[in-house]
């Protein structure tokens, strides 16, 4: 899943099919099965049988589920000829271990009150249909639930990934950053022997402020699933199948079919239900199986030539095939293709003289189109299982990089300023012969590594706060510092509290770069309303657009600032002043926000 995708999953554009739709496909599987030819027949007790395993399976009722609806689906299953969902139920309700050994007791008990003359092909077939109805409707009913649940965690994941992602952020900030920033606060506390010291390592500290932030991917984090994944759901498909060949094959010896044409339709029923299990094994959306022309060819010729034989005992055969158009065809040919299958079952049936006449014509039908509906739909769930697995975790990973970015993007323009002035103070208290004021600017220096240290630990948080007018009073200090008269025009007061914060920081990377790039600046004017910032110097050097890559390789200053105005529908523009002397940062929002992020990290 490409990051166009996860974006457009991210703002609900693109999210799957609902729980409540999916549920449709459970719906339709469980009223195929109850309305199969050995259920036809009246039977009372089939209507709450049917009832009880829709609440049991559906995610809408499933809190109702218990150890009420599996007793009363016990006392019932006798009469209702649907112990399959019993079987169902007991996966469903009872705990492991011992579910699987009542299942067993189930399916054989589905195979000793089967209907029929208690031959072996009736015994067979009931302990087949139990057997493979019970582990299809709990295939399904997990593959829901799993697919509500996985929906449902999509953001819980995203959180995680990104709460690990700020935890590894502030170990690597702290290991790379924190430790310079504590070895200024000694170093301007050693008098101005440890000035140059201290010039050089915060210097060594910006660098690394503007580098390329660690790749480093926090996708460990996860959000504990149910038992049933798609990886999981194959021994059920594979069981399936197994128990349809077993039951076809005994089929054949009881209709009288024995030795060459035996072997035949045996070899036939092999190769169809064979080819049926692979086109259904668990893939991703949208892989389809490989050579699967070759394969849906073959499945279909076999189960046609079948169907076609003067004497062709198994008509079933076509609904796998029918099956596998639905599963491995798109959906415009896929349906009437297997429309087409299932009635070619129905005229072949009614023409032929030793057919089954009208009644058994339908009864074939609606085998055709449950089989056919069941495995479509274990595919199709495990398909959406699949997608909303893999869209779950593009989101997760779409966040962590939003994170790391905005962690990067807050460190440039927080850090890079104060250590910017912390370089500025150790200098002047290097070359000042006073000892007061040197050890003024050191005081001065060790108070921007405390305020750089404590923004450095509340970046990989929620962000830190700006004031407006605590960087414009630090802008007056820390240029007049560097020698630069500083005019502020307009009132701090007239901007909103969301306008505000944005100036903060724009102000803030301004004054950096007029630290780092303008060259010879001796005027800085900063100019505030409502809507407006503007910060301009007479300086010289690379302030234009790109200047803090200019300036040394991986800086991002300006983008980083057009990012942040971008979000509030603002524009940023930064360039030479109109007649050539020093550089003009503008930024304008019309109009401007009532409302928005004021804390930076936000």
């Amino acid at each position: 899943m490409n990051a166009r995708q996860a974006d457009r999953i991210a703002d609900g554009s693109e999210s799957g099919p609902t729980p409540a739709v999916v549920s449709v496909v459970l719906v339709v599987v469980i009223l195929g099965f109850s309305l199969e030819p050995g259920v036809l027949q009246p039977r009372p007790a089939a209507v709450p049988m049917l009832l009880l395993q829709m609440i049991t399976c559906l995610p809408s009722t499933r809190r109702l589920r218990g150890a009420w609806t599996l007793a009363a689906q016990i006392l019932l299953a006798p009469w209702s000829g649907l112990p399959g969902f019993l079987g169902a139920s007991v996966l469903l309700v009872v705990e492991r271990p011992v579910r699987w050994a009542l299942f067993a007791v189930v399916v054989i008990a589905g195979g000793l009150l089967a209907p029929g003359d208690g031959g072996v092909h009736s015994v067979l077939n009931g302990i087949g249909n139990a057997l493979a109805h019970g582990l299809i409707i709990y295939a399904l009913t997990r593959l829901t639930d799993l697919y509500a649940e996985l929906r449902a965690t999509r953001d819980a994941l995203a959180q995680a990934r990104v709460t690990a992602e700020r935890e590894r952020a502030g170990r690597d900030l702290d290991a790379v950053l924190g430790t310079a920033l504590a070895e200024i606060v000694r170093l301007a506390g050693g008098g101005t022997r440890g000035a140059r010291q201290l010039v050089t390592v915060a210097r060594a500290a910006t660098d690394r402020v503007r580098a390329a932030p660690s790749a480093q991917s926090a996708d460990g984090a996860d959000i504990p699933l149910g038992a049933l994944t798609p990886r999981l759901a194959w021994p059920i498909v594979v069981a399936t199948h197994i128990e349809y060949l077993i039951v076809g094959a005994a089929f054949l010896l009881d209709d009288g079919v024995t030795g060459g044409r035996f072997a035949a339709y045996a070899a036939a029923l092999t190769a169809v239900v064979g080819l049926q299990a692979y086109h259904s094994l668990p893939r991703p959306p949208g892989v389809r199986p490989r050579c699967v022309a070759w394969t849906l060819g073959a499945q279909l010729a076999l189960a046609l030539g079948v169907l076609a034989a003067p004497d062709g005992p198994y008509p079933q055969l076509v609904a796998f095939a029918a099956a596998s158009v639905l599963i491995v065809l798109p959906g415009r040919i896929a349906w009437p293709a297997a429309a087409a299958l299932t009635a070619l079952v129905a005229v072949v049936a009614l023409v032929r003289t030793d057919g089954p006449g009208a009644r058994g014509a339908a009864v074939l039908v609606l085998d055709v189109v449950v089989i056919a509906l069941v495995f479509h739909g274990l595919a199709l769930l495990t398909g959406l299982v699949h997608q909303v697995r893999e869209a779950r975790g593009a989101l997760a990973s779409l966040a962590v990089a939003r994170e790391r970015r905005r962690i990067a993007r807050d460190v440039h323009d927080l850090l890079g300023y104060g250590l910017s002035a912390i370089a500025l103070k150790g200098e002047l208290a290097a070359r000042d012969p006073d000892p007061v004021r040197a050890g003024g600017h050191l005081a001065d220096a060790a108070a921007l590594a405390s305020r750089a240290l404590a923004d450095l630990r509340a970046i990989p948080g929620d962000g830190t706060e700006l004031t407006l007018a605590e960087e414009v009073d630090s802008a007056r200090k820390v240029l007049a510092a560097a020698g630069i008269a500083v005019r502020v025009r307009g009132e701090v007061e007239h901007v909103g509290d969301a306008a505000a914060a944005l100036f903060a920081t724009v102000l803030r990377e301004a004054v950096t770069n007029v630290l780092r790039h303008a060259l010879g600046a001796r005027r800085c004017e900063v100019e505030v309303g409502a809507g407006l910032l503007r910060v301009a110097d007479d300086g010289r050097g690379p302030l234009a657009e790109g200047s803090t890559a200019a300036a040394g390789a991986g800086g991002n200053g300006l983008g980083n600032l057009r990012e942040r105005v971008a979000a509030f529908g603002g524009r940023l523009e930064a360039g030479s002043a109109p007649d050539g002397r020093g550089h003009v940062l503008t930024v304008r929002l019309e109009p401007e926000p009532v409302s928005g992020p004021v804390s930076v990290g936000g």
